[in-house]
């Protein structure tokens, strides 16, 4: 088999070739390579007429009226020519003079024109489109087609006799030019070697002006006349990289005729004899003659048999196919090459080669060892790790690396490793064991083992990483997964598993399991006056006061922003949870220092117990967070237990929630009106609007049951501007009816932090047209006490519009005098707290009267609330007190109502007057 493998090589290439079609395009090469060799001159013939550059410039855009080609009919007939062919397309009627003068000198040159025929794709593919002369040019002319075929490397290289058109065989124009029969032929081959540029050519527009020098060219010769220009388009690629046009395509063809150089190819008989003698010489000579030998044979018989095709084609009409044979000889110069060259050991080397640059070049430790585990390789990714040179390694154990191991394991085992690594997918088993530095330092290796049998027996590698980083990271990343970065407690995560860990030991041995949720009152406060690094330090020492109070059975968490967790689990007999959570919060009685600074903080704790307050570590957290929002609004500082109850007042809100979601949606919000009296004499002064919900269903909702939900919800907002617009347009309706009724509005904490109330209040004014005057905003002091400069200047803006701000509920905060000093209002409002029981309680008279004397040495009104009879209303009159409202002068009411009872016995009154 070995003898016959280059023999079989040489076929198999040879099917690939033929299968492929390759040895066309091969000998298309070679036959275009021999044009170029043997370069020879046209015999002057054949002439032809350019319709050229100069022609176009001097006679006009093309296309030319046919009188033009008529006269040069004439021209060339009276000059001498010979037969004269039209490569231009006379198959449409142009003007009818022009037309008739072509056809009478077609009829007076006596019927030697030859005029074109051609397909003509069309654009979709269908039937090729036939054009053929007019019918009175073609009865005075011999017809022929002008036709070539492009192959596929898009070049022309054959020439058709004739072709088919529709049921007749139709010449081509060279054929008929040369003279010759067109039945039956084949194509031919153009010859190429014949130069373009030796075919003799003349303008155009000379010949149709008679220049003397240009007819004298054409006389007794054959002629086409066609379009050369460039910009007419009418070009071919040809051989060896020309461009000819399609009048000089056809004389070219017409000279091949002429000259009896219609090319043909050989037939394949010569060549594959030609390829059975170079296959017995290769066979005979294989073993017999040195590589050298037979390849100079090769190489000789491929220019040998070149030269002879180059000779047939110069001298006879003939194209010997070479291609197969050329590629027969290359096949056998490869197959010495593959028998000669010790490719085994050139792979080899190269291999050796390619493995020692990228060992070199690793950033890994690669060691190389034989098979008695001594080092033979040992690259920089090695020594940049172990601190070793390679001449203090090489030859030395790999054990050497190794550190013994504190707790006497034993070493790695190179050989175990690299064998095992055989029998695995992939080839390689990863390792980790403990490595020794130079300098005696040990540190954590990775390495990946494997073997191979090498040329000098079986050996061993592995690289090295060193993974200490590594390990540090992944443990400093398992760290942090498992902790908080700032206070360093376990984070939400660590507390779900160990709260979960704690029910499922709870579940197995009875013990009492609670979660407590601590929340920071009044962080948010410290944040905004010291910043979040003064905030972080406080945070820190929170951590580290509830760590010590915890003890070592629980689990100090933080769940985020300034909310802490503590999971517990007592035994019994221990400390109940209640006075645990109560020790928890006394705890934050003493400051905390943080640096030079002492923070008093106090904490809310809300506290869920396995059992009652949930099963599950997720049921465990939502309730003792239920439990903390329960204590932050009820037992600030101190803790709540969670109880159903909780769960279902929070149920019970998000329902109302809801309902008042579908109740803005459905308009079922109403504005009623309580009267604000001139105490003296019971007149009208103004109105405070109040809010009311007519429930479909349960009819009028009582403020006190929804108004402290819509304040803390999302809706807050949006109802308060209802309420603020409503009421500005009801004051708007009566002040147009003749009433200045002065509206009060309470305003909402919404609406002060959501914008700028300032803009928003004149933007209502001016939309509704009430003056300014008739509005009075009403503040309590949850409003004030954020945000204070703010809220200053926005209060300021308000006032400047005209509009009033009152101070109400006053005596009910801890601040209120300082807040009298600070923010620009117009008066202030006794709560009704004071007013109920004033002529009983001699300290709410005291109260009352104080506050009136100080709001009149401050310019101030005031106005008192909750006036339930006529001995209440004098005694506050008699104490300076000039307004009022309560049940005595009436209750809240519609608009329609309150018109009905105070505004229209006001304008009855006004009449009488």
């Amino acid at each position: 088999m070995k003898r016959y493998r280059p023999h079989i090589l040489v076929v198999i290439a040879l099917a690939i070739v033929l299968s492929t079609g390759w040895h066309g395009a091969l000998r298309n090469a070679l036959t275009d390579l021999r044009f170029s060799w043997q370069s020879r001159a046209a015999s002057g013939n054949v002439v032809v007429v350019a319709i050229d550059a100069p022609s176009i410039d001097q006679i006009g855009v093309w296309p030319w009226p046919r009188r033009l080609h008529a006269e040069l009919l004439r021209r060339l007939e009276a000059a001498g020519a010979g037969d004269i062919a039209f490569d231009v397309d006379f198959s449409t009627p142009s003007d009818p003079a022009s037309d008739e003068a072509f056809v009478k000198a077609l009829r007076d040159v006596g019927g030697s024109t030859i005029l074109p025929s051609f397909k003509q794709p069309t654009p979709n593919g269908g039937t090729a489109h036939i054009n053929r002369p007019l019918k009175g040019f073609s009865n005075q002319s011999w017809p022929a087609v002008v036709n070539v075929a492009v192959e596929s490397d898009g070049l022309v290289r054959r020439y058709p006799f004739g072709e088919k058109l529709g049921d007749a065989l139709m010449p081509s124009m060279a054929v008929v030019l040369a003279g010759q029969d067109a039945n039956r032929r084949p194509p031919f081959l153009i010859d190429f070697s014949l130069r373009a540029t030796s075919i003799p050519s003349v303008s155009y527009v000379d010949a149709l002006r008679g220049d003397a020098a240009a007819l004298d060219k054409v006389r007794g010769k054959k002629i086409i006349v066609g379009a050369t220009a460039l910009e007419l388009g009418d070009r071919f690629s040809v051989p060896n990289g020309k461009l000819v046009s399609g009048p000089v395509l056809q004389a070219l063809a017409a000279e091949s005729i002429l000259q009896g150089r219609m090319l043909h190819w050989t037939s394949d008989i010569g060549m594959i004899l030609g390829l059975g003698v170079i296959c017995l010489l290769m066979m005979y000579s294989w073993r017999r003659l040195a590589p050298g030998i037979r390849v100079a044979v090769l190489i000789a018989s491929g220019l040998a048999i070149e030269l002879v095709a180059a000779l047939v084609q110069a001298r006879w009409p003939l194209v010997i196919d070479t291609s197969l044979f050329h590629i027969a000889i290359v096949a056998y110069l490869a197959a010495i090459a593959l028998d000669e060259i010790d490719f085994r050991s050139l792979l080899g080397r190269i291999a050796e080669s390619r493995f020692h640059r990228i060992a070199m070049s690793l950033g890994d430790g690669l060691v190389c060892t034989d098979e008695d585990h001594r080092i033979t390789v040992w690259n920089p990714g090695a020594s940049a790790i172990f601190g070793y040179a390679p001449a203090e390694m090489i030859g030395r154990p790999f054990e050497t690396l190794c550190a013994v191991a504190a707790d006497g394991d034993a070493r790695p085992s190179m050989h175990d490793a690299a064998r095992q690594a055989l029998l695995v997918p992939g080839g390689a088993v990863v390792v980790e064991f403990e490595g020794r530095r130079k300098n005696g330092e040990t540190f954590a290796v990775e390495a990946s083992f494997s073997g191979w049998q090498g040329t000098d027996g079986f050996q061993y590698g592995a690289i090295l990483r060193d993974i200490s980083v590594r390990k540090r990271e992944a443990e400093r990343v398992k760290y942090l997964a498992e902790h908080d970065a700032l206070t360093g407690l376990a984070n939400r995560n660590t507390l779900h598993a160990g709260l979960a860990g704690m029910i499922a030991n709870a579940e197995r041995r009875p013990r009492e399991v609670a979660l407590l949720v601590i929340g920071l009152d009044g962080f948010q406060g410290i944040n905004d006056m010291l910043g979040h690094s003064a905030g972080d330090l406080v945070l820190q020492a929170v951590a580290i006061r509830l760590e010590g109070q915890a003890g070592d059975r629980a689990i100090v968490a933080r769940l985020g922003g300034d909310e802490f967790a503590i999971a517990r689990e007592a035994a019994d007999g221990g400390e109940p949870i209640a006075k645990f959570a109560e020790r928890i919060a006394r705890a934050f009685e003493t400051p905390l220092a943080t640096g030079t600074r002492q923070h008093r903080v106090r904490i809310s704790i809300g506290v869920a117990v396995h059992g009652d307050g949930g099963q599950g570590a997720d049921e465990l957290l939502s309730n003792a967070h239920l439990a903390l929002s329960k204590a932050k609004t009820t037992r600030r500082g101190s803790h709540v237990i969670f109880k159903a109850a909780i769960r279902q007042e929070l149920e019970n809100r998000l329902t109302l929630e809801s309902e008042l979601a579908l109740a803005a949606d459905r308009g079922e919000f109403e504005l009623f009106y309580q009267p604000q009296v001139r105490l003296i004499d019971g007149s009208l002064i103004g109105a405070e609007a109040l809010i009311r919900w007519r429930h479909p269903v349960r009819g009028y909702v009582s403020p006190g049951e929804f108004m402290p939900v819509v304040n803390t919800s999302a809706l807050s907002e949006r109802i308060a501007n209802w309420v603020m617009e409503t009421a500005c347009r009801q004051a708007r309706n009566w002040e147009l009816s003749g009433n200045g009724v002065r509206v009060a509005i309470n305003l909402s904490p919404s609406q002060l932090h959501s914008g700028d109330l300032a803009h928003s209040v004149a933007a209502l004014l001016e939309a509704t047209g009430l003056t300014p005057s008739l509005l009075e905003i009403e503040v309590t002091e949850d409003i004030l006490i954020h945000d204070e400069r703010r809220v200053l200047d926005m209060f300021k803006r308000i006032q400047e519009l005209g509009v009033r701000v009152l101070f109400d509920d006053f005596g009910t905060g801890y601040a209120s005098l300082s807040y009298l000093k600070k923010f620009p209002l117009d008066g202030l409002k006794i709560d009704r707290s004071f007013v109920l029981d004033l002529l009983a309680d001699s300290d709410d008279a005291a109260i009352v009267g104080s506050t009136i004397g100080l709001s009149k040495q401050l310019g101030l009104t005031v106005v008192a609330e909750g006036i339930e009879n006529r001995a209440t209303a004098d005694f506050l009159v008699s104490m300076g007190c000039a307004e009022g409202q309560g049940y005595f002068f009436g209750r809240p009411m519609p608009a329609e109502a309150f018109e009905k009872q105070f505004l229209a016995a006001e304008l009855d009154a006004a009449s009488a007057a």
